[in-house]
Order: C-alpha cells, then sequence, then structure tokens
C-alpha cells in the first residue's frame, strides 16, 4: 500500500490537504471579497449622483417654468391694463432691436389740486445693444425760448397743449414729443405722464425707497393738505414721504429750514429713480411688478404700444445701475425763471445722442446726486 501524503483522499470538509494550498484559497478568497466589495460600492457611489443630478435638474426647469410662467402673467397684466395703446409696433422699431427715447413727465395732478403742470421733467434714451441709458433732467421752471412756441416755463407746456387737446385736435404727449425733440435736438419716440398718487403707489408697492436726506425740510399747505416734515440723514421712505422729499421747494414753519431749488430737486429725483431702478431688480421687486402695474392702472397716460412696454421690460429689466447715466441740467434763477446754462445743456443733447447711436453711457457720478 502506498502511504505517500500525496496520494491521501481529500478531506471531508473540503478544506485543502497541505499549508500552500490553504494558503491559495484564502488569497483567492480575500481578492474576491474584496473585488465583491468595489463591485457593491460603485453602484452606490453612481446612484448619489444620479440622484443629485435628478434633483438639479428639477429645481432648474422649475425655476425656469416659473420665470417663463410669472413673465407671461406680466406681458397678460400689461394686455388687461390701461397702460399702453394696442396698436403693433413697426417693424424694426421693438426696444429690443432700436435704441429709444422716451419723455418722463410727472404731473402735480392730485384729488385737492387738479392740474397739469410738470413738476418733473425728464428725458431717456435708451439702446439695446450697449445695455445702456441715459437720463436727462430739466428743471421745472426752465425758461424756453423756441421758434413756434410761447416763450414761457418748460412745465406750463404740457397743460397748455392739454386743454387746447380738442380745438387742435392733437393730444398734448404728441405735441410735448415735438416740442421737446425740437428743444434738445433728438426724436422722442414716447411719452409717459405719471401723476402724484401713480408716484406714491409706485413706491409704496416696492417697500419704499433708500435715500440720504441731506437737510432738514419742512413745509404745510392746508389747501391740498401738503405736510413735509423730513429729518436729515438716511432714511427709508414710503410714497408720501418719497413725493414730499422731490417736492419740496421752501419753508413756512417756525424754525423754517433750508429752502430748495430746482437743481436741488432734480438730484432728489435722480436719487429717488436709482432707488426704484433697485428695488425693481431685486427678487422682492420681481414678485411686485404685478402689482405695480395694478397700482398706476389709473394714474399713467402713456403712448407706448402694449408690445413695446414688453419688449422694453425683457430688455432693460436687468439693466446694470452703472450703466445708466444721470445728467440733471442746472442753470441761473432769475424769478420766476431758471435760465439754462448752455454749455450744459449742449452737453445733454450730447449725451442722449451718443446713447441713441450707441456710445456706453458714463456710470452715474457725484454730479448727478447719487449718494
Amino acid at each position: 500500500m502506498n502511504t505517500s501524503k500525496g496520494s491521501l483522499p481529500p478531506r471531508k470538509n473540503g478544506r485543502p490537504a497541505n499549508t500552500t494550498q490553504r494558503q491559495q484559497v484564502r488569497a483567492a478568497a480575500k481578492t474576491t471579497t474584496t473585488s465583491s466589495t468595489k463591485t457593491k460600492k460603485k453602484p452606490k457611489k453612481r446612484g448619489f449622483f444620479a440622484r443629485l443630478m435628478r434633483v438639479l435638474l428639477i429645481i432648474t426647469l422649475i425655476a425656469v417654468f416659473a420665470a417663463l410662467g410669472y413673465a407671461g402673467y406680466l406681458y397678460w397684466k400689461v394686455d388687461q391694463g390701461g397702460f399702453g395703446v394696442d396698436q403693433p409696433v413697426q417693424a424694426g422699431h421693438s426696444a429690443s432691436e432700436k435704441p429709444l427715447s422716451i419723455l418722463l413727465l410727472g404731473t402735480d395732478n392730485r384729488p385737492k389740486h387738479p392740474s397739469n403742470l410738470t413738476d418733473v421733467i425728464m428725458v431717456a434714451a435708451l439702446n439695446p445693444e450697449t445695455k445702456s441709458a441715459t437720463v436727462v433732467s430739466l428743471p421745472r421752471d426752465t425758461y424756453v425760448e423756441l421758434d413756434g412756441y410761447k416763450k414761457t416755463k418748460i412745465n406750463a407746456f404740457y397743460s397748455r397743449f392739454k386743454s387746447k387737446e380738442k380745438e387742435s385736435g392733437v393730444l398734448a404727449k404728441d405735441q410735448m414729443k415735438k416740442m421737446m425733440g425740437k428743444y434738445l435736438g433728438i426724436d422722442v419716440d414716447y411719452t409717459t405722464v405719471l401723476d402724484f398718487q401713480g408716484f406714491r403707489d409706485i413706491v409704496d408697492e416696492f417697500g419704499g425707497v433708500d435715500v440720504n436726506i441731506s437737510a432738514n425740510m419742512c413745509y404745510t399747505d392746508s389747501v391740498d393738505g401738503t405736510n413735509i416734515n423730513l429729518k436729515k440723514g438716511q432714511a427709508q421712505l414710503d410714497g408720501d414721504k418719497a413725493l414730499d422729499y422731490v417736492r419740496y421747494r421752501k419753508s413756512n414753519c417756525k424754525p423754517a429750514t433750508k429752502p430748495s431749488d430746482d437743481f436741488e430737486r432734480n438730484k432728489r429725483q435722480n436719487e429717488v429713480l436709482t432707488s426704484l431702478v433697485s428695488q425693481m431688480q431685486s427678487l422682492g421687486g420681481v414678485l411686485k411688478i404685478g402689482r405695480v402695474l395694478d397700482a398706476v392702472d389709473d394714474n399713467l397716460e402713456s403712448d407706448i404700444e402694449n408690445a413695446q412696454i414688453k419688449s422694453l421690460i425683457a430688455t432693460y429689466w436687468d439693466i446694470p445701475k452703472e450703466n445708466i447715466e444721470y445728467v440733471p441740467v442746472t442753470g441761473t434763477w432769475r424769478s420766476p425763471y431758471v435760465y439754462i446754462n448752455d454749455k450744459e445743456l449742449a452737453a445733454a443733447k450730447q449725451s442722449l445722442q451718443n446713447r441713441l447711436s450707441g456710445v456706453p453711457a458714463q456710470s452715474a457720478s457725484a454730479d448727478s446726486g447719487q449718494p
């Protein structure tokens, strides 16, 4: 009988017959276990990232659809409201394609004091290619001497044209575009008129404006209910107070506060406008714009087509503040007029022409009264 180990039968439990074989089996088992572990972990890793990407995709889609839905809502509001005119925009003249100029008028009309005098006179030129704008503001008491027009204060023209609409058959807004275009040496495309209440409502809907009041302001008028009482310093103003801020001219209080001329008023108007732009571009402002459109429905007149308003919203909604150039024109006060500085007026005309021709805007400077 052969008694060598090499001829022994295998053990019943299936273990290798010698040490070398057992080591080989253990090594193979270890390798198999490690490989199995790695194989199990990989699907988990891929699964995590896959789920993450799905979540991110869903969030992105929700954001996109929400934005599109809100844009559609705004467009619907424009169509439903009385903001513009229901006419098509001439081919090639939409705000996304062509530079535009808009005359902005703020009247002193209010329930206890019906009037069409324009306390705010601004002309804005916007360029879609450079995504920039220039806003020229003129003192309300500016003396205008222009061929074909009566020599008078600039703030009286709209009221005069308005009173003669039936007789002349020409809308006051169209008369103002023609007159201001001749005065500034540009073609004015549109006119928008906002009264006191509309201004208040816009400021309130955006949650107020942040300003830096340079001096105390106090004035009262029992006839129309005016009660201006503002204190020097940083402040957030609601609609009523913001209107007081841009209107203030003189004091009848005791002790009297420092009076304010047209030039300072224009600087404050630009300051409030800048603050409103910031409010509109914030997330909260975006969500409030629908209510703003409702608020100005009865207090705003414009000859801008509804389709053009949509194009303006889409083109200039996120215009950088540094791309808005404010050009307040000053002059010399000799009661009851402001005699405009010719050099400043020429510079303002050039700024408007530059914007319409595509020259990038200069950022708002200290001269514009910005904080």
